[in-house]
């Protein structure tokens, strides 16, 4: 069986028992599970409850408190869900807790959800339907659907549970494929299993015998089984609620605010830029909030302290006290813990430059200015001039995770190639035997990686530029050899036509104008083989094997000197040649034997 996707749905708004009965109304099930809860009739911790609508789908609901007090908590479940159903008391109408929270989806950027206005049989709803279309106007659950419902008559629940189906019906599927992020919101001990973790799964995939990253701890996990509301599953694909048996890790090593990932598909910081915005709570008529240096920042399940440095008008720099696992785009709630101020903010660099110098602050206010889409890698390669892709891919960048590891960024790329260019340009003018710029020298003179892929610096060097054997020419040189070095090679094939393994001596190298450069050329186009401290016309080593395949086996050096016509000069690095490359091997005596046919 594997877990269908549904809808997770927070639940969210009046602070007493009011969602909580509601909850129950539509499950079946209480979602508030402490004692003290029930004493008191207040939601203290998250609760959780699932039924199935009239279409078939699977609704889950985590319940969050309302109380100002439990606002970490109430963020928790907010943050990680889909959805929302926004309750309001007919009876007492819009509370100052329904705008924190309406300013907390904002901030998180839910914007999916409807209406629930309870207690309508003890109240007209009429007014309060009204002042929450009001008060949702400008924010992101504007024009939602609303519905009166009464948990004690059951008026409107089937028509709640209906809205909430289509709610769900009109939504975008996850990418199944999605990296995982679990943020985890419990985190327990069941006899015969060991530690269990739950929640909410946005999107992605999860199945038995994954292995995951637990963060911020930074330790591999496995996966040793799933539920998902209440069923044994094999796999689960997000949106769900999920509980995660974990192999080799004790519950107390777990809590609310980690979270499980990919690996390598997740970059965790303690350093992010990010731009701030109004949220559904605010009365400025939308401008950006004026933060504390130091806020309290929420994200998924976790909450941190952070100081916060000021670069534009509405963006900053967040040091955090406890590192997060971010992708560019993702949402955060900043909050002054000394008021009920909230803000949203988007990450648009996880992996931020220093800052340093005088006017640095507002330079980069400006680049970050220019980001109008988060994941895309265009500001931050234009920045950099060139990106690693699997750092891009882990801070969620809309890159391929597959492909050469530098990226360019395309003015970046073009002031390489008129740079490189030049420097090729120069070096031929300084080596004329042999005019190719080594690419490990290109590198260095460009500033660029070491492990820089040479297909892609072949691609910055553009159509004027041409690779091979590892060294960069200009397009009319690759193919060709100097002039000199041409003249200089025929005369020597002609000279050992006669005698093909009489390696010319360096004097005689010389004369032919054939320095150290234009050797090394020849051998790496093929024309000549180095042979030892000599060279030879190529294919004189598979020669020399056929012709010492005639001799009496085993033979001597002198031997094998005398059969091809040369000197021990030539001979001895000949034979260690053919030692190396299997053709003969050496006894102990010092004579040699073919091991193979040479022809």
């Amino acid at each position: 069986m594997t877990a269908a996707p549904g809808l997770v749905i927070a639940t969210a708004g009046h602070v007493d028992h009011g969602k909580s009965t509601l909850v129950r109304a539509l499950t079946g099930t209480d979602p508030d599970r402490l004692a003290e809860e029930r004493r008191r009739g207040l939601t203290l911790d998250l609760g959780f409850a699932w039924t199935t609508a009239p279409g078939g789908r699977t609704l889950a609901f985590v319940d969050v408190p309302g109380h100002h007090r439990y606002l970490a908590t109430t963020f928790a479940g907010i943050a990680t869900a889909p959805a929302v159903l926004l309750v309001v008391s007919a009876e007492e109408g819009w509370r100052p807790q329904t705008a924190e929270h309406l300013a907390a989806l904002d901030a998180f950027g839910v914007r999916t959800g409807l209406l629930a206005v309870t207690r309508a049989d003890l109240a007209d709803p009429a007014p309060t339907l009204a002042e929450a279309a009001e008060r949702t106007s400008g924010t992101g659950l504007a024009g939602a659907p609303a519905v009166a419902v009464s948990a004690r008559t059951g008026e409107g629940l089937d028509r709640l549970l209906r809205e909430l189906d289509a709610l769900a019906a009109a939504l975008p599927p996850p990418d199944p494929a999605a990296p995982v992020r679990l943020w985890l919101d419990r985190a327990f001990t069941v006899a015969g299993a060991g530690t269990v973790v739950t929640g909410t799964l946005s999107a992605g995939t999860l199945a038995e015998g994954d292995t995951l990253h637990l963060a911020p701890a930074g330790r591999a996990v496995q996966v040793r089984g799933l539920h998902s509301l209440g069923h044994a599953v094999p796999r689960v694909t997000g949106p769900a609620r999920v509980a995660v048996n974990l192999r080799r890790i004790a519950a107390d090593q777990v809590r609310r605010g980690n979270a499980l990932l990919t690996p390598g598909r997740w970059w965790t910081t303690d350093l992010v830029d990010i731009r701030c915005e109004p949220t559904g709570g605010t009365d400025d008529g939308g401008a950006p909030p004026r933060l504390p240096a130091e806020p309290l920042v929420h994200c998924g399940t976790a909450a941190t302290s952070a100081r916060l440095r000021p670069l534009g008008l509405d963006t900053a720099r967040l040091a955090l006290r406890t590192p997060l696992p971010l992708h560019v785009g993702d949402r955060l709630l900043l909050r002054d813990p000394g008021s009920r101020l909230l803000a949203g903010a988007t990450v648009l660099d996880p992996e931020p430059p220093p800052l340093t110098g005088r006017g640095a602050a507002a330079t980069r206010a400006r680049l970050l200015a220019g980001i109008s889409e988060p994941t895309d890698p265009a500001v931050r390669l234009a920045a950099a001039g060139l990106g690693d892709r699997g750092r891009l891919t882990a801070q969620g960048y809309a890159v391929d995770a597959d492909g050469e590891r530098w990226l360019f960024d395309r003015a970046y790329a073009e002031r390489l190639a008129a740079a490189l260019a030049a420097a090729v340009k120069e070096h031929a003018g300084a080596h004329p035997a042999d005019p190719g710029l080594p690419v490990a020298r290109a590198r260095q003179l460009l500033a660029l990686p070491p492990d820089t892929a040479l297909a892609g610096l072949a691609a910055v060097a553009g159509a004027g530029l041409t690779l091979r054997d590892g060294r960069l020419y200009r397009a009319e040189e690759a193919d060709r050899l100097p002039a000199a070095v041409a003249a200089g090679l025929e005369r020597l094939l002609d000279e050992v036509r006669s005698a093909p393994f009489q390696a010319p001596t360096r004097r005689r190298l010389d004369e032919l104008g054939l320095d150290a450069e234009a050797l090394a050329l020849l051998v790496r186009r093929g024309a000549l083989e180095r042979v030892g401290t000599v060279h030879l016309p190529a294919g004189s080593v598979g020669r020399a094997a056929r012709e010492l395949a005639g001799l009496p086996q085993p033979f001597t050096v002198s031997e094998a000197a005398r059969a091809l016509a040369v000197s021990r000069r030539v001979a001895i690095p000949l034979l260690e040649t053919l030692d190396e490359t299997g053709h003969t091997h050496r006894r102990p005596d010092g004579r040699r034997v073919l091991k193979d046919d040479p022809g």
